[in-house]
């Protein structure tokens, strides 16, 4: 049986803060009601998820979260022009994000950086050269 991945998700301690984030300076379309959970289609078909943490007491107490910086999972972004991800990063950076690798243009022909969400979530943005 074959698999395909259709979301990914993130378990964040601040909705607001998050969703703000990733629609506000990402430009993600979340769609969020104020409650536990947002989504953003994305353009390959794929969602983006938001969820809140569960408390200590519910049904997924068993589940443990980094703390600091996750460098376990992150999400990578395209853009289009090589010559933006400098520009990108700079106001990244500017709405809240933590730099963990500058842009850097990789010999397998990438120009990409590292950044951290408000909550330690990695994200890399990169373009083709």
């Amino acid at each position: 049986m074959k698999h395909t991945i259709n979301a990914i998700g993130f378990a964040v301690r601040d909705m607001g803060l998050m969703v703000e984030f990733y629609r506000d300076v990402m430009g993600f379309d979340l769609q969020w009601d104020g409650g536990a959970f947002a989504a953003a289609r994305q353009r390959n078909g794929g969602y983006f998820n938001l969820y809140q943490r569960p408390d200590e007491s519910g049904f997924l107490s068993p589940l443990t979260y980094p703390a600091g910086i996750n460098g376990a999972v992150q999400i990578t972004c395209d853009i289009d022009n090589p010559a933006d991800v400098d520009l990108e990063y700079a106001r990244l950076l500017q709405a809240g994000a933590t730099a963990i690798i500058p842009p850097t243009t990789w010999p397998w022909g990438m120009r990409s950086f590292f950044v951290a969400d408000p909550e330690g979530n990695q994200i890399e943005i990169l373009a083709h050269v």
